[in-house]
């Protein structure tokens, strides 16, 4: 059975946060102000994210990836020429098509299904989280990270699953790679592989490539 599609308010950003993890923004582009006005009107206060591929993500003439996230408003506070926004990612999505950009980008979408988990999945979870706060521990030796290596996370697995790739030193790339995953197990396979690379690189001095952070949902 096909799932529902439905038209989402689409901010294309330099990254994509994941579900169950953190977004602060800082709005000032009138399009983006357009949005945020729009989607403070409805219901659900969601808007969708989607990584940009080439170009920039103010004044338009970007290209887009086509898997996003859900990202649902937590709080907004104004200030002088701009507005400080935090939203929670939520359920990740692929772009059925794209619909005009005029006032502000919008796209038809198509949400995806949660990651599959199976029996192995809280093992492999140990293992992978172990790896990553290792990292980000030997790492915090070189560059100033956005988390703390003994950062608490959630107690559910799903969501803890997600947190453990959000805080991962990784670049938005390979962090899209992530976000892309069907299954717990290629997901946690893959960040393994990718934080045993980051690892490399900031021990060599190379790695600064890191997402913007923020508290972690409940």
């Amino acid at each position: 059975m096909t799932a529902a599609t439905r038209e989402l308010a689409m901010f294309p950003l330099g990254s994509v946060p994941f579900p169950n993890m953190p977004l602060p923004l800082r709005v000032f582009e009138p399009r983006y102000l357009s949005l945020l006005s729009s989607v403070l009107g409805e219901p659900e206060h969601e808007f969708g994210v989607v990584l940009i591929e080439r170009g920039s993500e103010v004044g338009g003439g970007d290209v887009r990836f086509g898997t996003g996230t859900v990202a649902r408003i937590v709080s907004v506070e104004q200030t002088a020429g701009s507005i400080l926004l935090l939203a929670t990612g939520e359920a990740r999505f692929e772009v059925v098509r794209w619909l005009q950009d005029d006032p502000f980008p919008r796209a038809e979408v198509r949400e995806l299904s949660p990651l599959e988990l199976d029996e192995s999945t809280p093992s492999q979870l140990a293992a992978a989280e172990a790896a990553v706060r290792a990292t980000m521990a030997r790492a915090s030796e070189f560059v100033e990270l956005r988390w703390p290596a003994d950062i608490e996370l959630s107690t559910e697995l799903a969501k803890r699953i997600w947190q453990v790739a959000g805080v991962a030193p990784l670049n938005s790339m390979d962090q899209y790679a992530l976000l892309r995953s069907g299954t717990a197990a290629e997901l946690l396979a893959r960040l393994v592989d990718d934080t045993r690379g980051a690892d490399v690189l900031f021990t060599a001095g190379w790695g600064s490539d890191l997402r913007d952070g923020g508290d972690l949902p409940e």
